[in-house]
Parts: structure tokens; sequence; C-alpha cells
């Protein structure tokens, strides 16, 4: 008995290990929220310029099929 708990705790203890990001290398990038981002959310005018985007996402598809249902053959 005792030696199946030794063994379940030597399986369930995980050894992880990071090292701190050196920033002298060339290859460190930039870490943390909306690092990773092609964009800047914190603009004065992003909110607009998102729901634009979602807007014709969205409404495309629906403006395709309504075009080829009226188009003239």
């Amino acid at each position: 008995m005792l030696r199946a708990r030794l063994a379940t705790q030597q399986i369930a203890r995980r050894g992880f290990s990071t090292t701190g990001a050196r920033f002298s290398s060339p290859f460190h990038y930039p870490e943390g929220p909306r690092a990773s981002l092609p964009f800047n959310p914190k603009t004065r005018f992003f909110w607009l310029r998102y729901w634009s985007f979602m807007a014709f996402g969205f409404f495309v598809p629906f403006g395709m099929a309504l075009w080829h249902t009226y188009k003239d053959f």
C-alpha cells in the first residue's frame, strides 16, 4: 500500500521549469495581451472599424444570394 501511494505521488509530481525571457536575444518577441495582434484595439475608432468589418463579412453572403436571385439571365 505504501509503495503504491509513493508511486502515485511520484507520477503526480511534474517538474516544470522555464527560463526567464532574454530580451537581449534577437529572437524574442513582446509578450502579453494584445502583443501578437496585427492591429491596435486601443485606438479611438477601433470599434467602428471592427463592427464595419463584421457587418460587411456577415452581409456579403446574403447580398450575393440576393444579387444572384434577382439578376437577369
